[in-house]
C-alpha cells in the first residue's frame, strides 16, 4: 500500500478541485473581486505522478462488476403481465400512458403495483395520481431506465400534436426554448420542415433558456445575447412563421420569467393554445412546471395537475402534458402589474428569511435569478380532523384499535373550468443529431452537463501547446508569432489539461477514461466501444487582446473562446469524437470571456479564477458604504 508524506497531503488539500481559497483584505465580498480558485493540473508543486499517486491511494478497491454500472441505463424493475390492457391514463411525470403489459415500453408500472392501484377503492384514482417506473426511478434516484423507443417516436409525437385540427378558430402559439450554450441550435432550422407546409400556426415565440449559468464578460451583455438569439432564429430560415418576440430566461433560478409571463398575457392573451418545444435538454420541463406555478396557469392547476418529472437525462418527456391557461382579463392584468411594482419596491433586507434562504441558494446556482410570485391563488379550506371518542381509551387487555385510514379525493377541474379552456401542452424533446452526448453514459452526462454557474478558465498558450478538455476535446496551437489566451466555458467539473504537442498523443492513450481526463469513465474497456477524435483545421485572424474572434464548439462538452493579438494568424487543430459536431461560432458568444479571469499562476499557462457576483432581478438593490 502507498502511504502519503504529510508534505503531499498538505498540498492535496490546498488544491482540492472547484474548493475557493480563502480572500486576502478587508473587502472580500466586494461586487466583482477575484474568487480564487485552485485546481490540481494548476498547481506547479504537484507532479502528474503524484497526482495519479494520490487518485489511487484515495479510490476504492474495484470491483468485478465496475464495468457493468456504466450501462446508459438500467434494467426496469418488477413483472410485466401481457394479459392486463392499457389504462388510458397518462402518467403524470412524463405524458406516457401508464401500462405493465411491456416493462421495456413507455408507461410501464409493475404488474404488482398497477393492481393495487387499479383496484383501490377509487378505481381509476390511483392510477390518476400515478407516475410510470421510470419517472419514479429519475426524481428519486436519478436513474435512467433502459427504454425501447423507435428513433422517431418523439418527433411523431409533436408532428401529431400540431397537425390537429384547429381549436378555437385558430391556430398554436409555438414557444421554442433553446439552450444558450448550443447556439447555434441544431433544431431551430429542422423546425419549417418539422411543421410541414399543413400546420397552420399563429406565431413563434423564441426563448434562450439557461442565461443564468453564463457569466456577464461585460456591460450589455444580456442585449448582446438577445441579438446573438436573433441572428440564430434568421438563420434559421424560419420563414412562413411570424416571429413574435425573442427572450432570455433561465427556467432553473426565475430570471425572465416574469417578462415572459407579461409578453404572453398582453400579445397573445389567451387566444389559443401555447406548445412548447425544443431540443432534449433545453429545459422545457422546468419551464412547464414554473409556468405551472404562476400567473400564467388557472389558479387551481397546481392542486390538481403534477408537476413534470425533470431529469439531466436527454428525452425524459415522452408525451404531451398541459394544464389551462388563465384568462388573462384587465382586472387580473392590473392586480398581476400592482403586485410586480410592490415587489420590485422591496430590498433583500425586507424579505422573509425563507425568501432570503431560497434566493441564497438560488444565488450559488447561476448569475442571475428572479422571483416568480403568484397574484392568483385559490383559497386553502381549514384542515379539519376527524376522530372517533371511543378510540382514545381501551382496556389493558386490549390491542389498541386503529381507525381505517381514509382516502384523500384527488381534485379535479369542473366541465365549467376547462369548456373552453386554452392550453400550455409540454412536448417530447427532439433528439439532437451528431451530439456527443449520446455516446455517454448515465455518470458522465452529470459530469459534462452544467447545473451551477460556470467559472470560466482562461490559459496563455504558445504554439506548439495542446488543451485537453477532458478526452473529449482537444485543441492544437500549431502555428503563430505570439502567444493567445483561450477561454474555457464548460463544466466546472470537466478537467482541463495543457501539455505540449509532443506529448499530447500519449497523454490521451494513457490517461483517456481515467481520473486525468475524468471523461470518458471506465479504463480500457470503455474506450474500445468510444469513438476516436476527428481532427479539423482552423485559421483565424486576433482581432484583439481583449475581444475573443471565434468560439470553439466541441459538441456539447461545452466551447472555447479564442483571444488573440490583432491581425495575427493562428493555425488550430481542433478534435472531437467521431460522429459529433464541431462548430466554429463567429463572432463569439461572450467575446471579452477572457477578461474574467484573475492573475497568472506563475509558471503556468492558467490565470486563477474569476466569479462575478450573482444578480437577483425584480429586487431594489441598496447601496453599501
Amino acid at each position: 500500500m502507498h502511504r502519503l508524506g504529510p508534505a503531499l497531503l498538505a498540498r492535496l488539500a490546498r488544491a482540492r478541485p472547484w474548493a475557493p481559497l480563502p480572500r486576502r483584505g478587508a473587502a472580500a465580498g466586494a461586487s466583482g473581486e477575484e474568487e480564487r480558485f485552485v485546481f490540481p493540473e494548476y498547481d506547479l508543486e504537484l507532479t502528474e505522478a503524484e497526482v495519479a499517486r494520490a487518485a489511487v491511494v484515495a479510490a476504492p478497491p474495484r470491483r468485478e462488476r465496475d464495468t457493468k454500472r456504466q450501462r446508459r441505463e438500467w434494467a426496469p424493475v418488477g413483472h410485466p403481465d401481457p394479459s392486463v390492457p392499457a389504462s388510458g391514463i397518462s402518467c403524470s411525470g412524463c405524458g406516457a400512458e401508464l401500462q405493465c403489459r411491456d416493462g421495456a415500453g413507455p408507461g410501464f408500472v409493475p404488474a404488482e403495483k398497477y393492481r393495487s392501484l387499479s383496484e383501490s377503492p377509487g378505481g381509476t384514482e390511483g392510477l390518476r395520481s400515478a407516475v410510470c417506473q421510470r419517472c419514479w426511478m429519475l426524481a428519486h434516484y436519478g436513474r435512467a431506465l433502459r427504454l425501447e423507443l423507435p428513433p422517431e417516436q418523439h418527433r411523431q409525437v409533436l408532428t401529431a400534436a400540431l397537425r390537429r385540427p384547429q381549436r378555437h378558430g385558430r391556430g398554436p402559439l409555438l414557444l421554442y426554448l433553446l439552450d444558450l450554450l448550443e447556439l447555434p441550435d441544431p433544431v431551430l432550422p429542422q423546425l419549417p420542415g418539422l411543421l410541414g407546409p399543413d400546420v397552420p400556426v399563429a406565431g413563434l415565440l423564441v426563448v434562450g433558456n439557461k442565461v443564468d449559468l453564463l457569466p456577464a464578460d461585460g456591460p450589455g451583455h444580456l442585449g448582446r445575447l438577445r441579438r446573438r438569439l436573433s441572428e440564430a432564429c434568421a438563420e434559421a430560415g424560419l420563414r412562413g412563421t411570424p416571429l413574435v418576440d425573442v427572450r432570455l430566461v433561465s427556467a432553473k433560478t426565475g430570471f425572465g420569467l416574469e417578462g415572459l409571463i407579461s409578453r404572453l398575457q398582453h400579445s397573445w392573451k389567451c387566444a389559443g393554445d401555447v406548445y412548447l418545444l425544443g431540443a432534449t435538454n433545453s429545459g422545457k420541463s422546468t419551464l412547464f412546471n414554473s409556468l405551472l406555478r404562476s400567473d400564467y396557469c388557472k389558479s387551481r392547476a397546481p392542486d390538481i395537475i403534477d408537476r413534470a418529472t425533470v431529469s439531466f437525462w436527454p428525452g425524459t418527456t415522452l408525451d404531451l402534458l398541459k394544464f389551462p391557461i388563465i384568462n388573462p382579463t384587465f382586472d387580473r392584468i392590473f392586480r398581476r402589474q400592482e403586485r410586480l411594482k410592490e415587489e420590485a419596491t422591496k430590498t433583500e433586507d425586507e424579505l422573509s428569511s425563507e425568501e432570503k434562504k431560497y434566493l441564497n441558494r438560488l444565488k450559488k446556482q447561476g448569475y442571475l435569478v428572479g422571483r416568480v410570485g403568484r397574484t392568483f391563488q385559490q383559497q386553502k379550506s381549514k384542515l379539519e380532523v376527524d376522530f372517533d371518542p371511543d378510540l382514545l381509551s381501551y382496556s389493558i387487555d386490549e390491542d389498541p384499535r386503529h381507525s381505517p385510514r381514509q382516502r384523500q379525493e384527488r381534485e379535479e377541474f369542473t366541465h365549467n373550468e376547462v369548456k373552453d379552456a386554452r392550453w400550455c401542452f409540454d412536448t417530447p424533446g427532439i433528439i439532437k443529431e451528431n451530439c456527443v452526448l449520446n455516446l455517454l453514459t448515465e455518470k458522465e452526462v452529470k459530469l459534462v452537463l452544467p447545473t451551477c454557474a460556470i467559472v470560466p478558465r482562461t490559459f496563455i498558450l504558445k504554439p506548439g501547446t495542446v488543451l485537453f478538455l477532458a478526452a473529449l476535446g482537444r485543441i492544437d496551437y500549431l502555428q503563430g508569432e505570439k502567444p493567445a489566451w483561450f477561454s474555457v466555458v464548460a463544466s466546472n467539473l470537466l478537467p482541463v489539461r495543457i501539455v505540449t504537442l509532443s506529448e499530447a498523443d500519449d497523454v490521451y492513450e494513457k490517461h483517456a477514461a481515467q481520473e486525468l481526463l475524468k471523461v470518458p469513465m471506465g479504463g480500457e474497456e470503455r474506450m474500445k466501444e468510444f469513438p476516436p477524435l476527428v481532427p479539423q483545421d482552423i485559421t483565424l485572424k486576433g482581432i484583439g487582446t481583449s475581444e475573443a474572434v471565434a468560439d470553439i464548439k466541441l459538441s456539447s462538452a461545452g466551447w472555447v473562446a479564442v483571444t488573440a493579438h490583432a491581425e495575427e494568424e493562428l493555425l488550430l487543430r481542433a478534435y472531437t469524437p467521431k460522429g459529433t459536431a464541431l462548430v466554429v461560432r463567429q463572432p463569439p458568444l461572450l467575446p471579452y470571456i477572457s477578461t474574467i479571469r484573475g492573475a497568472r499562476i506563475a509558471g503556468t499557462a492558467a490565470y486563477r479564477t474569476k466569479k462575478p457576483p450573482s444578480l437577483i432581478e425584480n429586487l431594489k438593490t441598496t447601496r453599501r458604504r
